[in-house]
């Protein structure tokens, strides 16, 4: 069997428990969301093929492709936000001895705020699509596999409220207080819809391995 924590998992962990700011909690984030849908997509090759699901079929391979995609893309996440962070942590030594010196640097302060809150957001949007993806693997896939389906919203749950305090993180700071108002809006409406749904499908995965466990 395969060991994993020979492979990039240990040195990503090492990193992220190092000194060094990145990665850090956005890029962790993202990582999540990744591994949620890759857990749906599982799901769904362990009910493609099978009789019992024939009706289903066609809807499960359209939601494993698109949980492909939001799994690249979430990937690419994981390497975009230390690419935005690193700029901003580059904005804070900034010399700030003159009145022109301190514009400037507030100024690119801004620019860098805006790009790295921007990163934290696309990771809710991709959360927020996998986890409509995990509800309907969750009617539609494998009732063999419904504690990874019941994972799976809850890893992303993680994902998508670790993601939305990295956006706060970033809005805090912001000069742009109208800019900033709309994303925080922005990340009050995903939290409002998606905390609730992954609630409901770890409810419902929970409740019928309780069920199946005590024979009801």
């Amino acid at each position: 069997m395969k060991s994993y924590r020979t492979s990039d998992i240990e040195s990503y962990v090492r990193e992220l428990a190092s000194e060094e700011p990145i990665p850090g909690g956005g890029a962790t984030s993202a990582l999540a969301g990744a591994l949620s849908v890759a857990l749906c997509k599982m799901v769904g090759h362990f009910t493609v093929g099978k009789k019992k699901y024939a009706d289903n079929e066609e809807d499960v391979l359209r939601i494993m492709k698109e949980a492909e995609k939001l799994q690249e893309e979430l990937l690419i996440l994981v390497d975009k936000d230390p690419e935005a962070f690193e700029p901003l942590a580059k904005a804070y030594s900034m010399p700030k001895n003159t009145p022109e010196e301190i514009a400037e640097r507030e100024r690119v302060m801004e620019e860098c705020l805006h790009n790295a809150a921007q990163v934290p957001i696309d990771v809710m949007d991709c959360c927020a699509q996998a986890l409509d993806l995990i509800e309907e693997m969750l009617n539609k896939g494998s009732e063999m596999l419904i504690s990874d389906t019941g994972s799976a919203a809850t890893i992303c749950k993680s994902a998508l409220e670790a993601a939305a305090l990295n956006v706060l993180a970033n809005t805090m700071y912001m000069k742009d207080k109208d800019y900033a108002r709309a994303l925080n809006t922005d990340v009050a409406r995903f939290l409002a819809d998606y905390q609730e749904k992954a609630d409901k499908i770890f409810d419902k995965a929970y409740g019928t391995l309780l069920r199946k466990g005590l024979g009801r």
